[in-house]
């Protein structure tokens, strides 16, 4: 382990001397610093390129059988350790700025340390300038811990809330003589401010250069080139580590960064712009005073509270890749010994796409295609693809376009206007010609095209809505919108190819920036279920059976149902919906009659005799003993003298109550007595209008002290009515006094 201060020169000086002992391979996080690194010691050295010191990155190779130091970068160490697990060419192998944590090194860590632990001559070199060293150490066997502090320049921090890049950009021209580096999170950012100091650079003649991922190879090497001019370089976290930007003197940095995230749940790719983490804003102001004093303006509150470290990529991105290399590698990626290891969950999503993508099977065994897939030095959905297409040069374009992050213009597919594409599309071509059987296509038609992007991207198959032209439901059940840019005709399905989190309406929703047009042919049913379901329309149960791809529904056709189901689905409704005035009115009289009933048993037997929601008649599938203890203590009713039944009402409380026309009652002088509790029943007395004019138990107290003054209120009001002086000889009636 080997811990240096920024500027300290450890990335240009230690790999070249450990070469005596036998050729050194140095791993980089980025292209463009393994191509600075490479020329930097062979400046020093007095190399040449290609032959001492070379480099191995993504689809470009410098070396020879001569290097002595190759410089790699993005999976060429992990794809060489593949080939030769002994890595038997290297003496040494080196990972620096591990601090980056980005996910190839800490495969490249893992795999490396199984070779280090099965070879007694390989030297194993782990280097960064922030990171906390100890775990590192640990992870291997207690490794010796070297420190090397970095001669230090004058460095002069500001802080400057809410100032913009031009601004302060501009103010630093005045006040230094160096170049300034400005620390923007993305293209579009860098775009924006080379924009806003597009006037004050030609008045001053100070030259404007951007410096991103996004750009070719010849680009990125110019923007780092050193020059006679004074310039403003605008560039991302791409300049943070490993390579020198010549003459820098002042630093802007924005504090921003975006940072890749993926959303296995819904299979959504995503930069989210985040702060940067203290590690990192160290590293970025150290660009300042790698060669003299600098000056660092950070444009954010002094007071704000940063990260100490980055987030490892293996806990936020798709590990489809890595865990292909380590199934290839011939071990779980469960269990494998990695330096930290990402959750399970994440692991799990890896192998359903690798599933999809027939590079495994359901044992998690490796497969010849899946083997293929590993060998091509693309995301194994790209890779699916470049196969499917028979490495056709459409489909290397496209596979260049969307290994490269861009989607192009429109939401279009192709690789128009990528930097590079033509000549990654070449080598894509000569890769394929060695990874499939028989000859690559030289052209292939626009269907056979879409059918190979389709099997790369099976997973984020979308089938448009009902009546919605521009929202579609997802292989994941989540729902996405069309961004306007992106045409895909009258298609019902497509597949995804630029799908990001948005928001619409306060509503987390999908938005596909590209996507490609699915034949419906294509697409073979994952699952196929009969399915019943409660229609709230009509009250009944139907069923289907559905075809399903994934949470998408391919095909629906009506079959009969099942009655069981349908009587578990009836009676579970019924009791979703809550108790109407009959069911709760029953549920008083059995509590008032101490009958105990379980009453989802009661409504599912009765739904097994219903065909609609509204047939279930709970009091109808009563056990007989039931009806018969409720008839006895809890009666629906009673006869009151006018010789007419009326119902009797249960309450909460554990009253029991009726509402009868006064007339009906002359003569009665007590309550009747309900139930083994013996409560007498409470009178609603009411007025020929229906309205109650007294509320009683004692029916003697109403008639003696009550009834003559409510008789002489409403005799005359209702003269059709009898209302005798004596209410105990007058004969009870719920008639009129003359009939009509």
């Amino acid at each position: 382990m080997l811990s240096a201060s920024p500027g300290a020169g450890k990335t240009t000086r230690i790999p070249p001397a450990l070469i005596d002992a036998g050729p050194v391979i140095l791993l980089q996080p980025r292209r463009l610093a393994a191509r600075a690194v490479a020329r930097r010691i062979a400046v020093e050295r007095g190399w040449t390129i290609g032959r001492e010191v070379g480099w191995q990155i993504r689809f470009e190779r410098r070396f020879s059988r001569e290097t002595r130091l190759l410089v790699v970068t993005e999976g060429i160490l992990t794809a060489r350790l593949q080939q030769d697990p002994l890595l038997s060419e290297f003496a040494t192998i080196i990972l620096d700025e591990f601090h980056e944590r980005s996910i190839h090194a800490d495969l490249g860590l893992a795999l490396a340390r199984q070779t280090w632990r099965a070879r007694d001559d390989l030297r194993l070199v782990v280097m960064s300038a922030t990171l906390d060293i100890e775990p590192v150490a640990a992870f291997l066997g207690d490794a010796a811990v070297i420190q090397v502090p970095g001669a230090s320049h004058p460095l002069t921090i500001e802080h400057a809330d809410g100032e913009s890049v031009a601004d302060a950009a501009s103010g630093m021209l005045g006040r230094t003589a160096g170049q300034v580096l400005c620390f923007l999170p993305g293209a579009r950012e860098i775009e924006r401010a080379r924009t806003e100091l597009s006037g004050l650079a030609a008045s001053k003649g100070v030259e404007l250069v951007a410096l991103h991922g996004s750009l070719d190879g010849d680009a990125q090497d110019a923007a780092i080139a050193a020059v006679e001019c004074r310039r403003i370089v605008l560039a991302t976290n791409i300049a943070e580590t490993s390579l020198t930007v010549p003459g820098v003197s002042a630093v802007v940095d924005t504090g921003l960064v975006k940072v890749a995230r993926y959303d296995a749940e819904r299979g959504i790719d995503s930069l989210t712009l985040e702060r940067v983490t203290t590690d990192s804003a160290d590293q970025r102001a150290g660009r300042a005073a790698r060669q003299g004093s600098g000056i660092v303006r950070r444009l954010w509150d002094a007071r704000a509270r940063l990260r100490t470290h980055r987030e490892p990529e293996i806990a936020r991105v798709d590990l489809a890749g890595p865990v292909l290399d380590v199934l290839a590698w011939g071990a779980s990626p469960v269990s494998f010994e990695w330096f930290e290891p990402p959750s399970d969950d994440r692991v799990q999503a890896a192998l359903r796409l690798l599933e999809r993508l027939g590079a495994i099977d359901k044992e998690a065994h490796i497969s010849t295609l899946g083997r293929q897939l590993q060998r091509i030095p693309l995301h194994p959905r790209l890779a699916r693809i470049l196969i499917d297409g028979r490495g056709a040069t459409e489909v290397a374009m496209i596979c260049a376009q969307l290994g490269s992050g861009a989607t192009g213009a429109g939401g279009a597919i192709g690789a128009r206007g990528v930097p590079g594409a033509a000549e990654v599309a070449q080598e894509l071509r000569r890769i394929a010609s060695g990874a499939i059987e028989g000859k690559v296509a030289a052209h292939i038609s626009d269907e056979e095209l879409r059918h190979a992007i389709f099997t790369g991207y099976a997973d984020r198959l979308a089938k448009r809505r009902a009546n919605a032209r521009e929202r579609f439901v997802l292989a994941t059940g989540h729902g996405a919108v069309l961004a306007r840019e992106c045409d895909v005709g009258d298609a019902e399905y497509i597949v995804a190819l630029d799908l990001v989190a948005a928001e619409r309406d306060r509503i987390s929703e999908a938005r596909i920036r590209a996507a490609s047009p699915v034949d419906a042919a294509w697409i073979q049913a994952a699952s196929t279920e009969v399915e019943h379901r409660f229609d709230t329309t009509s009250g009944r149960v139907r069923a289907s059976r559905v075809e399903r791809y994934d949470a998408i529904v391919l095909n629906e056709t009506p079959v009969p149902v099942d009655s069981a189901v349908a009587a578990q689905m009836l009676g579970d409704a019924w009791l979703a919906l809550g108790h109407d005035e009959a069911t709760t009115r029953l549920i008083r009289r059995l509590r008032f009659a101490g009958s105990n009933v379980d009453l989802a048993a009661l409504a599912h037997a009765a739904a097994a005799a219903a065909r609609t929601i509204d047939d279930i008649d709970i009091e109808a599938h009563l056990p007989f003993d039931v009806k018969r203890t409720l008839a006895e203590r809890a009666p629906d009713s009673i006869l009151v003298p006018s010789g007419r039944s009326t119902r009797l009402e249960y309450g909460d409380d554990g009253s029991v109550s009726a509402s009868v026309k006064l007339q009906e009652l002359f003569g009665l002088a007590a309550s009747p007595i309900i139930g083994p509790a013996r409560v007498p029943v409470t009178f609603h007395l009411l007025a020929p209008n229906g309205r109650p004019v007294q509320t009683t138990r004692d029916l003697r107290s109403f008639w003696e002290r009550t009834y003559p003054e409510v008789r002489k209120e409403l005799r005359g009001r209702y003269p059709k009515h009898p209302w005798p002086d004596d209410p105990w000889t007058a004969q009870p009636t719920h008639r009129t006094t003359r009939r009509r």
